[in-house]
């Protein structure tokens, strides 16, 4: 109502002018430019009453869409049990902070854990499936002993939101899967689900680690009821693991050239010193530049890097910290 006000005292202005106003009246010339003139102020004056109304509510609804969003894909730790973590999500629609892309990463008792997961389709229509993926993992990750009960339980979750939340006839929904396990040791292990397969970076040597077919993407067949790991190596002191989504790989030019992800990964190892940041913000600024900052799918990237102390084996050496490097801490070029 309080809105009304303005625009209503403003009406009753220019209807009182027409009525009671004798030059308002008369026919002539200046009689009807000033006429004109009053009411043209009156429109204007109304137009952009209703265009700053319009704009305060537009940046109303953005604040709460992010902080909807930031809660949705929170920023992980900046360090986890010793390692160090800094992750980047970019979303294809224009306006919103994320999209269909999902990850996390959490210290249990296990070993710490991460995910890396892409929702079919890209924007805010895949908020429902991120939040169901991730809200479970973030319980199962600490109460299953193994990965494979983990994954079966996101496989359920994921089921059960589809069932409630996908209209009859819509297209299949899915998402691809990256589920690591890094122990006290250093020992990595695997489940995959239709995911690109990780690189681990050590020195300046280079690996994408697969070590096998990965799994169909959960929702399009179920899984095997014995899941069985598959071993990743060891990330070493100083090694860093770094996990994305396949948006990075098919992001294209201007020309329609891919993105030469491995090839980047590999300069970054080479010309830097490995961290989990500077490992982050390199291929994001090399990924910026070859899209001009636009992108027709969404991005996600995150990096473990292993800064345990070599003479506490298992140890983590550094307090858990919730300020992560995310999309926003990290320098990159303007997205228009």
């Amino acid at each position: 109502m309080r809105s009304l006000g303005l625009p209503t005292v403003w009406g009753a202005a220019a209807v009182t002018y027409k009525l009671a106003c004798p030059l308002a009246q008369d026919t002539g010339l200046e009689a009807r430019i000033v006429t004109s003139a009053v009411f043209f102020a009156v429109g204007t004056g109304l137009i952009l009453h209703v265009r700053q109304t319009l704009m305060r509510e537009l940046r109303q609804l953005r604040r709460v869409a992010g902080a909807a969003q930031s809660a949705l894909l929170r920023p992980p730790p900046s360090c986890v049990d010793g390692l160090d973590v800094a992750a980047a999500q970019l979303s294809s629609e224009r306006g919103a902070a994320m999209g269909g892309d999902l990850y996390e990463v959490a210290a249990t008792e296990y070993g710490v854990r991460a995910v890396m997961g892409d929702v079919r389709g890209h924007g805010v229509e895949t908020f429902g499936t991120v939040a169901a993926v991730l809200g479970c993992f973030r319980e199962a990750a600490h109460d299953e002993k193994d990965l494979g009960s983990v994954l079966h339980r996101l496989e359920r979750a994921l089921a059960r939101h589809l069932r409630q939340e996908q209209p009859v006839g819509a297209a299949e929904e899915f998402v691809t899967l990256l589920l690591v396990e890094i122990r006290a040791d250093g020992e990595m292990t695997a489940l995959n689900c239709g995911h690109p397969w990780p690189y681990r970076l050590s020195g300046t040597d280079v690996d994408q680690l697969a070590p096998a077919d990965p799994h169909p993407p959960l929702g399009l067949f179920p899984l095997p009821a014995d899941l069985s790991t598959e071993g990743l190596g060891y990330l070493e002191h100083g090694d860093a693991l770094f996990l994305f989504t396949d948006g990075a790989q098919d992001a294209r030019d201007a020309r329609g050239r891919f993105f030469p992800l491995s090839s980047v990964v590999k300069g970054v190892a080479r010309e830097q010193a490995l961290s989990s940041q500077t490992v982050l913000r390199g291929i994001l600024t090399a990924l910026q530049h070859h899209t001009g900052g636009t992108s027709s799918d969404d991005i996600a990237l995150m990096v473990l890097t292993n800064g345990r102390d070599r003479s506490l084996r298992g140890a983590g050496n550094c307090a858990t910290s919730h300020n992560a490097p995310a999309a926003d801490d990290v320098p990159l070029p303007h997205r228009r």
